[in-house]
């Protein structure tokens, strides 16, 4: 019978063009959430879980256990339950599990392996305890399998499935992989080739969404709400938490639990969560660290989905605390709820439908912007701060130790919240920053983000160890630097301060995203005008000049001395009308895409005044942002501030400042999104099998024999070079590449190179080749250095490399980080770098978008232009390099750092070349 295709194309790797493929070192052991929105734990099997495994045999069906062995088997049968794990422990292959439950002793609800039947090729299979089937258990095993298996080098998996078998032939169509099938004798022959694909992709990111949205859902649509902790007194986190749960609107039951009477009743609290007549969605948490765990083991006792701790002394305090932690999250995790904190000051919803108010802070207004923290009073003062400016707010959540619910989970909660427009995020670490940048990069397309993260000095190196054994990347990349650019691919704006949070979200909560760059600024005086133009042209944004028409339309009706150029200064004499109408002639004209209009006291006109003409201004054309600075010692009311259809700052410089960023992600949402180019000539099977080769040696720096061999399977173009033993062997290699070359030392180790300092160039014989070489010899024999090039049959001593055309020289590189993965680096090479830290960063994967920004974003980038007769560097190639080199770090986890140094761009069109490179495997 032929062959069905089922699902989408296939797409390979090298011609993968999602802005967001599938992280390719998937995880094998942590949380995952099933599609009830429930968590559960996928872990890789061990012969220690045959008993869990022989009980998970017993609670399925006889229908269920034919399915998987394709004959009748007994539930006791000990033999069938060993099969179940032999692969990736008794035999070759990869066994999962998921399991469920509270520990120590979680049962085993789904198992799943692949065993290599062929080359290239593993057959996989399932069995899911039938009490689980349509939790997604089948899908979030075939993703892992396939993800792993793709690592291994496989390229595909293939399954037999039972005709009636139809659930486990719909997670397979489901799958996101193109599926081929053919029936046979028994079934159906279905196999997976694992290419992937884009569909496949959105589909898991679907997958992903949907489930974390219905695990967030107990937190925001509470049916009923428990608050465990005490009420005896007005300070009391449950008085306080009652109190603004019943003014707040919010209808549904609260049930208080601890000692006490809840605020506003006669009703004594529960002695516990046992105690509670009704079923309880979230339960509120404020007792001490030593009894959060009791609470916890009545919660899940009793049914309760979601579980706020507000309670400090966990992973804040120590060692010990981190402990508790831990113990606390395996247990809610296990239990299948969701934990916020601990350490949290609550959450808040201000959806009318809910008015959820559970947190001591009193209440905000209701707006359309929500905000994360990770601190409790910073969370609490940028309520406070956001209100007193006529902020308003959707929803609050005070994250606290982030122990399970995340920035990342709120991301992808508020991202299909119709209430929310703006996300406000207050960060002091992260959790999963490659996770945060493919949501936020998705996120960001839709709804901005807004993000201030506090500490901005540590620098990667101090993480993982400085020293001469490093690379320049390694000391280069500072934590901070690391942010931006995740920031920036992301399309997050950041900010530096708490003021400048606000002064962003202000103008998104009220005002239209710009069109382009160009700004008119309005005013009554000139000093302040001048100040907030200079500021505008600081930020990069464009003052263009008055077009004629609107000059005429201004002088037809402001006072005699007004300057109708932009700055356009009305004179101190402007009345409130005269704003009005001069707002709508610069508002209605093509010549700018916002206007800032600035007002200072002194020529008779209230605030109030002004503010009301340029509202009406701001309704008379509302696709044109429009910002207001009120240089007023008597600032605007908080309530007249929120009346506003624009925001309101007391200086220009804040105004300016907001504008610019906002036109920067205005520009950036625009632009098409980056996309992952196709690369001729990349050989990921090859890179990886050297790269696995030399890790079970004990990894660490690469001799460059195997560092050409990566370079190659990658396509990162090299001058032609040969690896000398003696000065016989450079005089064959010199003049079999031809003259001239250049002569350098064969050793990978960067401390021993940079003692060496033996690079001999420009060698146009074979006496200076032998000189060269005896000059490397003797170094080595004065440094002391003992390792050689491993990679080939003898020693190496000396490298002969063809010397390179002229061109500009700049670095390229990659480190590991134990916080953001592979942080990409690309700069100007020698001082540029060692100096000044000229260098771009980024995270991968990289886009054709990232990679372009990185070279057009250094400092020297027009060093890379032509300039007195020299021609200008190929751009596109550099750009090229950056992706190859992303493409590697993807392709092979197992590398630690890449250091290309120096890369010389050649001319324009010709390409680039790598002079020297150095890599280290873990």
């Amino acid at each position: 019978m032929a062959w069905d295709t089922l699902g989408t194309h296939p797409v390979k790797m090298s011609s993968f063009r999602h802005p967001l493929p599938v992280p390719q070192a998937p995880c094998l052991d942590g949380p995952v959430l099933l599609k009830d929105g429930r968590p559960a734990y996928l872990r890789r099997a061990r012969m220690s879980d045959l008993p869990a495994v022989q009980k998970l045999l017993e609670r399925t069906s006889d229908t269920a256990r034919l399915f998987r062995f394709f004959h009748g088997v007994a539930a006791d049968n000990p033999e069938a339950a060993g099969r179940l794990i032999a692969a990736g422990n008794e035999q070759p292959g990869l066994t999962l599990v998921i399991t469920v439950g509270p520990p120590p002793d979680p049962e085993i609800a789904a198992v799943a392996s692949y065993s290599p039947t062929r080359s290239g090729t593993a057959e996989v299979a399932f069995l899911v305890a039938d009490a689980h089937h349509g939790r997604g258990m089948g899908t979030l095993l075939l993703e892992r399998l396939a993800m792993h298996a793709l690592e291994q080098g496989l390229d595909a998996l293939e399954a037999f499935v039972m005709g009636e078998n139809r659930e486990m032939l719909a997670v397979f169509a489901a799958s996101g992989f193109t599926v081929r099938r053919k029936f046979a004798a028994e079934g159906w022959h279905i196999v997976l080739p694992l290419a992937v694909t884009e569909a496949g992709v959105r589909q898991m990111e679907v997958r992903d969404r949907l489930a974390t949205r219905a695990s967030l859902y107990p937190f925001f649509h509470p049916r009923a709400v428990a608050v465990v902790g005490s009420f005896d007194t007005p300070s009391s986190w449950g008085h306080r938490i009652g109190t603004n749960l019943n003014p707040s609107g919010f209808h549904r039951a609260v049930y208080p639990v601890g000692s006490g009477f809840l605020s506003g009743s006669s009703v004594p609290a529960y002695p516990s969560v046992l105690d509670v007549p009704g079923p309880v969605d979230l339960a509120m948490v404020s007792v001490p660290a030593t009894e959060v765990m009791d609470v916890a083991r009545q919660c899940a006792e009793t049914g309760v989905r979601a579980l706020l701790v507000a309670t400090a002394g966990f992973g804040e305090t120590g060692p010990e605390g981190a402990a508790l932690e831990r113990k606390l999250v395996e247990f809610v995790r296990g239990s299948g709820m969701r934990l916020i904190g601990p350490n949290s000051l609550g959450l808040i919803h201000t959806d009318p439908a809910v008015r959820l108010h559970a947190s001591p802070v009193p209440a905000p207004p209701a707006g359309r912007i929500a905000l994360s923290s990770q601190s409790a009073a910073l969370g609490s003062a940028a309520l406070e701060y956001g209100a007193e400016l006529g902020l308003g707010f959707s929803a609050f959540v005070s994250v606290g130790n982030k122990a399970d619910v995340s920035g990342n989970d709120l991301l992808q909660w508020w991202e299909e919240d119709d209430n929310t427009a703006a996300i406000l995020l207050y960060l002091e670490s992260f959790g999963n920053p490659r996770r945060f940048a493919r949501l936020a990069r998705r996120v960001s397309r839709r709804k901005p983000i807004v993000a201030l993260k506090g500490g901005r000095s540590r620098k990667v190196s101090e993480r993982h160890g400085a020293g001469p054994g490093r690379s320049n990347i390694a000391a280069l990349a500072a934590e901070d630097r690391v942010v931006d650019a995740l920031f920036r691919q992301a399309g997050v704006i950041r900010t530096r301060t708490l003021s400048e949070m606000f002064d962003i979200a202000a103008l998104l909560a009220r005002q239209p995203l710009p069109r382009g760059r160009r700004v008119a600024v309005l005013g009554n005086a000139r000093g302040p005008a001048v100040l907030c133009a200079g500021t505008l042209e600081q930020e990069g944004l464009t003052l263009s000049p008055s077009p004629d028409d609107v000059r005429a339309a201004l002088a037809a009706f402001l006072p005699p001395g007004a300057e109708v150029a932009n700055p356009v200064d009305m004179s101190p004499s402007a009345s409130a009308d005269d704003y009005r109408r001069s707002l709508e002639v610069l508002a209605a004209s093509d010549a700018w895409d916002a206007v800032i209009a600035i007002f200072a006291p002194g020529g008779g006109q209230t605030a109030e005044a002004v503010a009301q003409a340029i509202a009406g201004a701001c309704r008379a054309a509302p696709e044109k942002p429009v910002l207001a600075c009120f240089m007023t010692s008597r600032p605007l009311s908080s309530k007249q501030l929120s009346e506003l259809p624009f925001p309101v700052y007391r200086f220009p410089e804040a105004a300016a400042m907001a504008l610019s960023r906002i036109a920067r992600y205005a520009e950036w949402r625009q632009a098409p999104a980056g996309q992952i180019p196709e690369l001729p000539g990349i050989d990921g099977a090859r890179g990886r099998t050297i790269a696995r080769a030399a890790a079970s040696r004990g990894g660490g720096w690469l001799p460059p024999s195997l560092v050409h061999e990566l370079l190659d399977a990658f396509g990162l173009p090299r001058p032609a070079s040969g690896l000398a033993c003696d000065e016989d062997e450079a005089v064959r290699l010199a003049e079999q590449i031809g003259y001239p070359v250049a002569v350098k030392p064969a050793l990978a180790e960067p401390a021993q190179k940079a003692e060496w300092n033996g690079v001999h160039l420009n060698i146009r014989d074979a006496g200076r080749v032998r000189a060269a070489v005896a000059s490397v010899r003797k170094a080595a024999v004065h440094t002391g250095a003992a390792r050689p090039d491993g990679g080939t049959a003898r020693p190496a001593l000396a490298l002969v490399q063809a010397m390179a055309p002229e061109g500009i020289d700049t670095l390229a590189g990659v480190v590991q980080d134990e916080t953001f993965g592979p942080i990409l680096a690309f700069g100007l090479a020698g001082t540029a770098v060692e100096a000044l830290g000229d260098v771009a960063f980024r995270i991968t994967p990289l886009t054709d978008r990232d990679a372009t920004e990185m070279v057009e974003g250094i400092r020297g980038r027009q060093l890379l232009d032509a300039f007195r007769g020299r021609p200008a560097s190929d751009v596109r190639a550099a750009c090229e390099v950056l992706l190859r080199l992303s493409r590697m770090i993807e392709e092979i986890p197992g590398i630690a750092e890449v250091e290309l140094n120096p890369v010389r761009l050649l001319p324009a069109g010709q390409g680039a070349l790598v002079l020297d490179a150095r890599i280290r495997v873990k």
